[in-house]
């Protein structure tokens, strides 16, 4: 089942999980929108530099710290996905009771474990 997934915190560095993230996604048949810092492509997949009103999002996977989610809290929110991917090292407490209090569901997990374990 596709789910379309914006990936935050999105990077050309082949090394950061956020672009294995991307690469992964796209290997499992999900639609992948991807917003970082500085644009480029990954996968066919273009990052995009400024918040765009994506639709139809199922999932968000966060690849930013705590600190920066602060400034993207009614960005994503906003954007009404299913469910918002906390990886490790982006747990945010404050952030997913807002979340949960949108009715978003949150999950503090891994996304490429996830993906290797088809509980995506």
């Amino acid at each position: 089942m596709n789910k379309k997934t914006l990936v935050l915190g999105a990077s050309l560095n082949t090394s950061r999980y956020s672009y294995m993230a991307i690469l992964k996604l796209k290997n499992y048949n999900h639609e992948v929108v991807a917003l970082g810092v500085k644009e480029g492509v990954v996968a066919d997949v273009k990052i995009d530099v400024d918040r765009k009103n994506y639709t139809d999002l199922d999932t968000v996977t966060l690849y930013i710290n705590p600190t920066i989610q602060k400034e993207y809290y009614n960005y994503i929110i906003s954007l009404q996905p299913k469910r918002v991917i906390f990886n490790p090292g982006t747990e945010n407490p404050e952030f997913m009771k807002l979340l949960r209090d949108e009715n978003i569901k949150v999950e503090v997990a891994c996304t490429l474990v996830l993906l290797s374990t088809n509980q995506y």
